[in-house]
């Protein structure tokens, strides 16, 4: 069992990852101001990078305010900059389900799958400043799980909202190395 889950992160790891430390010009497709601000503790190195952990941090925001509407713009914003990242064109299609999911359930489904390329990929990524979380839901997804990325410790569940907001915990503190 522990040679498949092994193999599963490598799978995941290889899904959307590339180390490419070069630095880019930040892509024209910016993320609204307000959300930026609450990602602002976490920079990474890489400019893409930084576009695609904002994206992925206004989704998941807008996931836990349960807002549809701006789940739908966050994901299409998503899939812009996971497309224009090498070796993120999979986890574009998955943004891509997302933005033109017909509720909020399917919205929610799809962010597993969504949550587990971009964690392998931040696990890898040149963090300069602050601290991402991996978080996990133990009963998400019909009982099989979720986990979602965070720019705080706090627990805000992406896959229940106003439901069980407070439901998870932490599984591991990415931190920038030293």
């Amino acid at each position: 069992m522990k040679k498949y889950l092994a193999a599963g992160v490598l799978l995941m790891a290889l899904s959307c990852t590339n180390t490419d430390k070069k630095k880019t010009q930040a892509s024209t497709d910016s993320i609204s101001e307000s959300k930026v601000a609450t990602t602002a503790v976490v920079e990474l190195t890489d400019s893409k990078v930084q576009n695609i952990y904002d994206g992925y941090i206004y989704l998941k925001d807008a996931l836990v305010e349960s807002k549809f509407e701006d789940a739908q713009k966050a994901a299409t914003q998503l899939k812009t900059s996971l497309t224009n990242f090498p070796g993120c064109e999979n986890t574009a299609i998955i943004a891509e389900k997302i933005a033109s999911a017909k509720d909020i359930a399917s919205q929610r489904k799809e962010f597993t799958y969504l949550s587990s390329d971009v964690i392998a990929m931040f696990k890898h990524a040149d963090l300069k400043k602050g601290s991402i979380y991996v978080q996990h839901c133990p009963m998400a997804n019909k009982g099989e799980g979720g986990d979602w990325l965070a720019s705080e410790k706090q627990i805000q569940n992406p896959y229940y909202g106003d439901e069980m907001m407070d439901c998870g915990a932490v599984l591991e503190e990415i931190k920038p190395s030293k």
